[in-house]
């Protein structure tokens, strides 16, 4: 072989150099694209870890939790076709660790718990929420103590024992055609649950506790006028929601319930307001209101996050304590005082007339 032609020649020594500078700047190109690109979407860089400066100031600056819907059990005697709640496990926690979870909830500043379910009064016969009740009251010294329940299971010894406890008793009725409620699924078996409902009103006025009525309005009850009845009760308020869809719960392949068929178009939801207008004490929720107004704690005392048409869990609040995990609440306080979530509710302040 000839030593020339070991030697490049300046040609080629220049097509050398221009394709080695043609590569780094697509190098450099293609850098500067990924940049771009990641720094649209918010993928530069991974998400930063909890205990960030960010986060942390995040949790520093986190909502208080004013007033709190506990549902530590999601167990029920009912079959309502339109629950969003749903029996999906059957877990409720020791009486202690609740206690413990309650306590830090009052140590940041939670006024106001509400104990539901599932049904409360189905765990060990009220006992257990009694208990609760009590400790919210005496122990923490809450303002207000309320409970929702579908009423089946109360009895009057429970109101002797707690009563003095509790500050509102709200009973679920979507209608007082004992029919509709049958077709709804708001009944066991031949049951009156509008007797019942009558029954606990007297009670509530008896053992001086305040008594709320809840109706869920749905294609079986849109018809029907309940100011006469509602009237003769006398609640202190009537919460009147529309028919609600969330995903896994009573909505999708995994849901326990298919509300589909109970839900109503949000004009025959004001139709219906405006047919009960003259009832004083009708608190309406439109799907927009409800969504993401509650602060919602599971049977793990998780908050659940509404945002997305599902419930989303945050860690356990037993875990990482209260301002951690209500950041991933997706709580709306503006809605929450919009819809008049804040409201007179403790009995003492209520000036009412047993």
């Amino acid at each position: 072989m000839h030593v020339s032609s070991m030697v490049a020649s300046p040609k080629q020594l220049l097509q050398l150099c221009i394709s080695t500078l043609h590569c780094l700047m697509a190098s450099v190109f293609s850098v500067v694209c990924y940049w771009i690109a990641g720094a649209c979407k918010g993928t530069t860089s991974p998400r930063p870890p909890v205990d960030s400066k960010l986060d942390q100031r995040k949790v520093q600056n986190a909502m208080t939790p004013t007033s709190v819907n506990y549902h530590f059990t999601r167990k029920c005697n009912y079959k309502c076709g339109f629950c969003f709640h749903t029996a999906k496990t059957s877990f409720v926690l020791p009486l202690e660790e609740a206690k413990r979870g309650l306590k830090l909830l009052k140590d940041s500043g939670m006024e106001k718990i509400n104990f539901s379910g599932g049904e409360p009064f189905l765990h060990e016969k009220g006992e257990f929420l009694g208990k609760l009740v009590q400790f919210c009251k005496l122990d923490l010294q809450l303002p207000s103590v309320s409970i929702v329940s579908n009423g089946s299971m109360i009895k009057e010894k429970w109101f002797q024992k707690y009563g003095e406890y509790l500050d509102i008793l709200a009973i679920s009725c979507d209608s007082f055609d004992e029919a509709t409620n049958q077709l709804i699924g708001r009944a066991q078996g031949r049951k009156s649950h509008v007797d019942n409902l009558y029954k606990i009103g007297s009670w509530c006025q008896q053992y001086k506790v305040a008594f709320k009525i809840n109706s869920v309005i749905n294609t079986f009850n849109i018809d029907e006028d309940m100011t006469e009845a509602i009237t003769q009760l006398g609640p202190v308020r009537w919460k009147v929601f529309q028919c609600l869809l969330i995903d896994g719960e009573n909505a999708g392949e995994t849901a326990l319930r298919e509300a589909e068929r109970f839900v109503i178009s949000d004009q025959l939801f004001q139709e219906f307001l405006d047919r009960h207008s003259s009832v004083s004490c009708l608190v309406p929720e439109s799907n927009e209101k409800m969504r993401n107004s509650y602060l919602i704690l599971d049977e793990y005392m998780r908050f659940l996050d509404c945002r997305e048409g599902r419930k989303d869990p945050s860690k356990s609040i037993l875990d990482v304590g209260v301002k951690e995990a209500i950041c991933f609440s997706g709580f709306d306080e503006k809605m929450f005082l919009k819809r008049g979530g804040k409201y007179v509710w403790s009995k003492a302040d209520m000036k009412l007339e047993w």
